[in-house]
């Protein structure tokens, strides 16, 4: 039986029955009601292949089976402490059924020739990867993917990587990642699509799908794995690998729901998360592993652990060693072992002493054989290995293209005073400074997968260079360091101001340095790092307009730079293409659209800050500036310095009044919002429509408001568009205080608007 180690003392109450566990259904606007999702398609019961798969277990050893349940790097390439030496004797002594790092057509058909050729029943590898915004070409991190808003532009990237990767013979990629984070201190918010629930849950989905495609035996498709489950982003403190621990429904209200959607869209494998849950390590964790991901959402695929994240049960204090930790996540509901060599050092004992059933090893066994199959391994195990394909795969123009214009599409305008954007074409001299500005390294940010990052990425001088011509004087200079050590230096400085003084304007491209963000990368302040605002200050004295160009993989306090600065331009980090994008916002060849996926603090004193919080019973408004006894700072702001939806155009855009079809509705009835939008200024654009909704009055408290539809319309100068969006008592649904699943009847007010700012609205009524 799987699981038959439960810990569900992790509970705040016990589930009843199904609707007691409820879980948010994925949102109206992802799927068609009554359609079969992705995952019923994708694996869909197939006699042929459970013949098979029962046959070919019943011919395995113990050892044998556990082998299917070991992934090992290879010696391509190391993403944590430790790298197993001798991985090609394990191969073929049948210990091994995964492999990760290894790709390039040629290495991964060497790999698997020892798999199918040397070992005594010919199972192939699946060979996994960190496909996390691209393989070979680059595109922005996964949070600068997610501020475009633009969920076919997200799937495009993926379905890229996918046509890359696989061209080098990878069958799996460590991706999405789909954890909502609201601590930015957390360098990890970077890899995911940020704060909110609704938006993340559609681009989790949006990634699967451009991963997986439509057919898995296609060989231009790879496994999806969701990551982390669950609630590592609520890591405490904002630092990695650290505790969470929350009540079971704001788990189930926030944390899981994007989960629950990447499932649907068919997600073949969950990589478990570092941190512990209430006390008991995700890696370990019944209650996820089985009780939910398994029992209540059904889920087919095999869950494998994150980089020796079993092992991490002893530290944590969970586990007595590493065979008692073998034991716990096994039966928990872990089907792989990633780099800790737990399964293969132990659980052949923890079987024969009983402590682990059988039938639970070939539970585990048939989840892993079974996407083997699916891919079409045992038919043709190099099938993914065409070195024919790889050449015409990677770095294709189109790819290129494609990257440049995701990477343009995600940059947010989050300040143009004076319409100092774009720049004109026939500028006749930049100052071009700081040390993004002609850093190819920088271009790609943090787990770049198997990307170029000395040659191939386009540096924005280059791209300034390409688009401005001969007839622009750049004048560059790095001028600044954003090394935490550089700390009062001045070097470079004269340089930079030379430059500037010879110049018409100045454009900083500043932030952080790529590694500076990502996993094991916390930080606790949020401002620039290095000297970087200490030049720009130097700078200002000049009188000169500024743009900033800012690259990051995180919101940072700017407060400084948001005030002196003229325009500030977020380009995170843009990917391969980078460069070329950030040139062709900056000249105005494309128009900013983005919005921000997460808010921006003023200071980390204000962290965790998100738009979706609630109320306290001693609200500061405005109305009430000067009291001292309510929820607020002695010296700074409640409000953010940008608010989640944030981001600005050179164009400009007006809302008429919203309106609603009706002003009440009753459960199983819906009613349609609309909004006329209007370019009102001279270039043509898009704005991304955002709808918003507050529950004024629940058994549980609510959040001030919450995304439920959002569309992003392209507009001609002086065109209107009508925008309707349709809800119904589904999306106001939520855990009550009984922990059921559901609506409750009351009063509410809609919000639609460019940001979750947003003020125009209009109120309605959910009847009995």
């Amino acid at each position: 039986m799987r699981g038959s180690n439960p810990n569900i003392g992790m509970r705040i109450g016990v589930c009843l029955a199904a609707l007691a566990c409820g879980l948010a259904p994925i949102p109206a606007a992802a799927q068609d009601a009554g359609k079969p999702t992705a995952a019923q398609t994708l694996y869909a019961p197939d006699a042929k292949m459970d013949r098979f798969i029962s046959d070919l277990i019943a011919k395995m050893t113990l050892d044998e089976k556990i082998g299917q349940l070991t992934l090992f790097t290879s010696d391509w390439d190391v993403t944590g402490p430790t790298m197993r030496e001798g991985y090609k004797r394990d191969i073929a002594a049948g210990k091994v059924g995964a492999i990760f790092n290894a790709y390039t057509a040629k290495y991964t058909r060497d790999l698997q020739k020892v798999a199918v050729e040397q070992t005594r029943l010919k199972i192939p590898l699946l060979f996994g990867y960190d496909v996390i915004h691209g393989h070979r070409t680059i595109f922005p991190i996964s949070l600068g993917e997610a501020a475009t808003w633009d969920l076919e532009a997200i799937e495009k990237a993926a379905r890229v990587s996918a046509v890359e990767a696989s061209a080098e013979g990878l069958h799996w990629t460590f991706a999405p990642m789909v954890d909502i984070a609201r601590d930015p201190r957390w360098g990890r918010v970077s890899e995911g699509a940020g704060e909110d629930v609704y938006l993340g849950s559609l681009i989790g989905a949006a990634r699967v799908r451009g991963f997986q495609g439509k057919d898995l035996k296609a060989t231009d498709t790879l496994l999806a794995t969701v990551k982390h489950f669950a609630a590592y982003g609520q890591a405490q403190a904002g630092r990695d690998y650290h505790t969470t621990d929350m009540s079971d429904r704001e788990l189930r209200d926030t944390y899981l729901p994007p989960f629950k959607a990447a499932l649907d869209a068919g997600a073949a494998s969950f990589m478990t998360s570092f941190n512990e849950l209430n006390g008991i390590p995700a890696t370990g964790n019944t209650y996820l592993l089985t009780d939910i991901l398994r029992k209540e959402w059904d889920f087919k695929g095999f869950v494998v652990t994150d980089y020796t994240s079993i092992n991490e049960m002893v530290p944590h204090g969970f586990a007595r060693d590493e065979a008692h930790a073998g034991e716990l996540a096994v039966n928990a509901g872990v089907d792989m072992d990633m780099q800790g060599a737990v399964f293969m050092n132990h659980l052949k004992a923890s079987v024969e002493a009983g402590r682990v059933a059988p039938a639970r090893i070939d539970e585990a066994v048939r989840d892993v054989l079974e996407m083997k199959y699916r891919l079409g391994l045992f038919e043709d195990p190099y099938r993914y290995s065409n070195e024919k394909r790889e050449k015409a795969a990677i770095y294709n123009p189109k790819h290129l293209e494609a990257a440049r214009d995701v990477a343009r599409k995600s940059m947010v305008l989050l300040k143009n005073d004076g319409n100092v954007l774009p720049l004109a074409k026939t500028a006749k001299s930049i100052a071009l400074i700081g040390p993004l500005a002609d850093s190819k390294e920088d271009m790609i940010g943090s787990w770049s997968a198997a990307g170029d990052r000395k040659e191939k990425p386009v540096t924005v001088l280059q791209g300034l260079r390409e688009k401005l011509g001969k007839n622009a004087a750049i004048n560059f200079a790095k001028g600044a360091s954003y090394e935490f050590n550089a700390g009062d230096s001045t070097d470079g400085f004269a340089d930079a101001i030379a430059a500037a003084q010879k110049s018409d304007m100045i454009v900083a491209v500043m932030g952080e340095k790529w590694d500076m963000t990502g996993e094991a990368a916390s930080r606790t302040d949020l401002d620039l790092p290095g000297n970087q605002t200490a030049l720009l200050k130097e700078l200002k004295k000049l009188g000169k307009p500024i743009v900033l160009v800012l690259m990051s993989g995180r919101p940072n306090s700017i407060a400084w730079e948001a005030e002196n600065a003229d325009a500030i331009l977020h380009a995170w980090y843009p990917g391969t293409m980078g460069g070329h994008a950030v040139a062709d916002v900056l000249v105005g060849d494309y128009n900013p659209s983005a919005k921000l996926p997460i808010t921006f603090p003023r200071n980390v004193g204000q962290v965790p800050i998100f738009y979706n919080m609630k109320n306290t019973g001693r609200p500061y408004t405005a109305d009430k500036q000067g009291q001292k006894y309510l929820s607020r700072y002695l010296n700074t702001p409640n409000s953010p310095l940008y608010p989640f939806g944030y981001g600005l155009s050179y164009t400009t855009f007006g809302y008429s009044p919203v309106t609603l079809d009706k002003a009440s509705i009753r459960p199983g009835e819906a009613l349609t919002a609309s909004v006329t939008v209007t370019n009102t200024g001279s270039r043509a654009g898009e704005e991304v429509v955002q709808l918003y909704v507050q529950d004024l009055v629940g058994s549980v408290t609510r959040p001030v408001r919450e995304l439920k539809r959002f569309e992003k319309v392209m507009l001609k100068p002086g065109e209107a568009k009508t925008l309707s969006f349709k809800l119904s008592d589904k999306d106001l649904a939520f855990h009550r205080a009984d922990m059921s699943y559901g609506a409750e009847a009351g009063d509410f007010k809609l919000y639609v608007g460019t940001s979750s700012d947003a003020t125009n609205q209009a109120a309605f009524t959910l009847a009995e």
